[in-house]
Order: C-alpha cells, then sequence, then structure tokens
C-alpha cells in the first residue's frame, strides 16, 4: 500500500502570470474611464488637453509592452496618473467635486485638485524616470540616480508650464478652464514646487519597492528556449 501525497493547499500568492495580466487589466480600466469621461464634460476643448497625454502614453505602452515591459508599480502609478487627468479633464480641475469638498472642509478660498494633479505630477514620473535610467543608462546602483530624476521631473512640469503659458497666449479666455489658476498669481510656482514634493516624495517611499518590481520584472519575462 502506497502513501498518498496530500493535495496542494492554494496560496494568494500571484504569480508571474498574474503579474503579466496586470498591464491589461490596467489599461482596460484606463480606456473605460476615458470614454466616460468625454459624455458630460465641462468644457471639451480642456477635456482634450488634459487627456491628450492618455491618449498619447497608453497606445505607446502597448505598442512597446514586448520591447519595453514596464515594472507593475509603474503601471500600477501610470493608472492612477491617467485617472488623475481623466476626472480633471471631465469636470476641469478648477471644479473637481471631490476638490470642492476639501476646500469647504478646511476653510480654503480655492479648489485644491490641481494641486494634487501636479503633485502627482512628480510623483508618478519620479518613478518613470527613475525606472528608464535604472534598465537604460549606468546610473544604476549611482548616488546620482536619485537627483537627476528629480531634475529630470522639475524639467517637465517646467515644460507643461510652458504650454500652460502657450495656452494663454494662443487662446486668451477660453484657455482658463485649463489653466485653472483660480486667481493665484504664483499658480505656477506652486505647481512646479507641488512637482518637486512629489518627486521627492516618491524616491524617498518607493525606491527599495521600485527596485523590488524591477527584479520582478526580470524574473517574469520570458526566455528564449533553444
Amino acid at each position: 500500500m502506497t502513501a498518498t501525497r496530500p493535495a496542494p493547499v492554494p496560496t494568494l500568492d500571484a504569480g508571474p502570470v498574474s503579474r503579466r495580466r496586470l498591464p491589461a487589466v490596467l489599461a482596460v480600466a484606463v480606456t473605460a474611464a476615458l470614454v466616460v469621461s468625454w459624455f458630460g464634460a465641462a468644457d471639451p476643448a480642456t477635456w482634450l488637453l488634459e487627456t491628450v497625454w492618455v491618449m498619447a502614453g497608453l497606445p505607446l505602452a502597448i505598442l512597446l509592452r514586448h520591447r519595453f515591459p514596464l515594472s507593475g508599480l509603474l503601471c500600477a502609478l501610470l493608472a492612477v496618473h491617467a485617472l488623475v487627468l481623466i476626472v480633471g479633464g471631465h469636470y476641469t480641475y478648477a471644479q473637481v467635486p471631490a476638490g470642492d469638498w476639501v476646500r469647504d472642509w478646511l476653510g480654503w478660498d480655492r479648489n485644491p485638485y490641481d494641486r494634487l494633479g501636479h503633485l502627482v505630477q512628480g510623483f508618478v514620473p519620479a518613478i518613470l524616470v527613475r525606472e528608464l535610467l535604472v534598465r537604460t543608462s549606468p546610473l544604476r546602483g549611482s548616488r546620482w540616480l536619485a537627483p537627476l530624476t528629480v531634475c529630470a521631473c522639475l524639467a517637465f512640469s517646467a515644460v507643461f508650464e510652458m504650454l500652460e503659458w502657450l495656452a494663454a497666449v494662443t487662446g486668451g479666455e477660453a484657455a482658463d478652464a485649463f489653466l485653472g489658476t483660480q486667481g493665484d498669481v504664483w499658480d505656477t510656482q506652486w505647481d512646479m514646487f507641488c512637482a518637486l514634493i512629489g518627486a521627492t516624495c516618491a524616491l524617498l517611499l518607493l525606491s527599495r519597492v521600485h527596485d523590488r518590481a524591477l527584479a520582478r520584472l526580470g524574473q517574469d519575462r520570458p526566455t528564449a528556449t533553444s
């Protein structure tokens, strides 16, 4: 009489196959949110200006998914960033209901959703830039990795502010909803400062988590068989 082996106990550990499905699930969710946000948008032109980054970035990530797959952490952060942009595009940043609730709760005189948007504009690109530098440059493990990542995020923030300036010059009052300054003469400086805080916090909080995500990405990638 031979002993039988007990049946394996199922675990909650998400294996490589599940992790590979995550980008597809996130892409479908972001696409659905983008389509829904178009209906009833407060200002169609602002919706287009705010979501064009999603419409450009999502297809690019899909096209490069085999040649340059992104880590699961970065995919999740990019999805969150896309949703922040989509919500801001649907309502316009100065009229997002959640921002109105925070304004009334804290007794502020402006809707702070645009500040959140610029925090995220620093937080998420910091992980994106870090991933690109770690995987394509000699900066992996270098003490220059963090400061150069923050500098890149600030440069992107400055370019975005120049795009807002261009929109104001060419669109005049029609661009007010896109700018969302809400009468703050220091809005540009606040936006870049928020991006700086976001980028710095991302590196302080997520660098080790990101390293583990990159290690898993290397383990999950299929290897060529002879």
